[in-house]
């Protein structure tokens, strides 16, 4: 009986202090705090304050089919469904979604400033070759963060049109036969996104001009586009991993909206400005979420400190000591160049 509770002190002591997995050996836990990169930049329950590597995990945690029992029995009195914190009444829910929360479909703004460093950008896509299954940017939109639009314009193809897809785009022959030259289009966008800064000399974590590209899918519409811009000044919201599925595979746009805004889109004919609108108010969200800790590499290897030459010291360490080594092995959307 001794041992039996010996051994259930020395799991417990062996409890990683983020996501409250036990191990039966110190070294045990070492070994996981390595590899599992646990870091205030994760979301965590508003109640037992576990730690999920997604918001997705956590909206399971909380409200999905098998969610645990007792932080879903407090969440579903006090917690809000689409940020998924937690407030300290029902009432205070209430006026949150009402007033800061829940967003509804934007309607088109007109043409005013850029509205901060950010810049959002989607694009829509007609279909070419033989099939139409090749995508050819035929559309694209660029907003600032006051949701005001910077540029939009139809794109003049530079190949044979086969599909315009106007269930899905609401593209006709006739938009594209005077629409801009993709040349000009390229150096419209450049411009905007530089702002004067050369595109060689920006750096990470500079305090130059250019601005920060938002969207999601960016790695596909640029390519569309035959535009190259610097990853660490993109933030793609089918890439952030507290926004993708448990799985690491990237949630629609639809359904990101849907789940973390509180209102739908592609409802109908698909608008570049919504989808502008969709991920830009995205990124804010995530952007002004509490972070304790900034870190200034997404690399592992730089943000944990756990070499082997530390090995016997780390093992005498608390759950909650381990912790505070831990880094992110993304990096966090707060700091001005990091990849989110």
């Amino acid at each position: 009986m001794m041992d039996s509770r010996r051994e259930s002190s020395e799991t417990l002591r062996n409890k990683c202090a983020a996501c409250y997995r036990q191990y039966n050996r110190m070294e045990h836990l070492v070994e996981h705090m390595k590899v599992s990169f646990h870091s205030a930049h994760e979301p965590r329950c508003g109640v037992c304050a576990k730690h999920c590597r997604s918001l997705e995990s956590l909206r399971e945690h909380l409200i999905g089919p098998l969610p645990k029992v007792e932080c879903a029995r407090v969440f579903a009195a006090r917690g809000c469904s689409i940020c998924l914190n937690l407030f300290d009444s029902a009432a205070a829910v209430r006026y949150h979604r009402a007033s800061t929360c829940q967003f509804t479909r934007a309607a088109p703004m007109p043409r005013g400033s850029y509205g901060g460093r950010a810049v959002a950008m989607a694009c829509k896509m007609v279909g070419g070759g033989s099939d139409g299954s090749l995508d050819i940017c035929a559309r694209v939109c660029l907003i600032g963060e006051d949701e005001n639009v910077i540029f939009q314009t139809y794109v003049k193809p530079t190949t044979t049109v086969t599909n315009y897809r106007y269930e899905m785009t609401g593209i006709r022959p006739e938009y594209l036969r005077d629409a801009m030259p993709l040349k000009l289009v390229q150096r419209r966008i450049q411009d905007i996104l530089c702002n004067g800064e050369p595109l060689w000399k920006i750096r990470p974590r500079s305090s130059g001009r250019a601005r920060i590209l938002v969207g999601h899918g960016l790695e596909h519409e640029l390519e569309r586009l035959g535009l190259e811009y610097p990853a660490f000044m993109i933030r793609d919201t089918a890439k952030y991993p507290p926004l993708m599925k448990t799985s690491k595979l990237s949630n629609s746009l639809k359904y990101l909206t849907q789940a973390y805004l509180g209102y739908d889109i592609h409802t109908g004919i698909q608008d570049p400005y919504e989808d502008c609108v969709a991920a830009m108010r995205l990124y804010i969200r995530m952007r002004s979420q509490a972070h304790p800790r900034d870190y200034a590499s997404g690399s592992g290897e730089t943000q944990n400190n756990y070499p082997a030459w530390r090995q016997r010291e780390l093992e005498r360490m608390s759950p909650e000591e381990l912790l505070a080594l831990s880094g992110s092995d993304y990096y966090c959307c707060t700091a001005s160049v990091l990849v989110y």
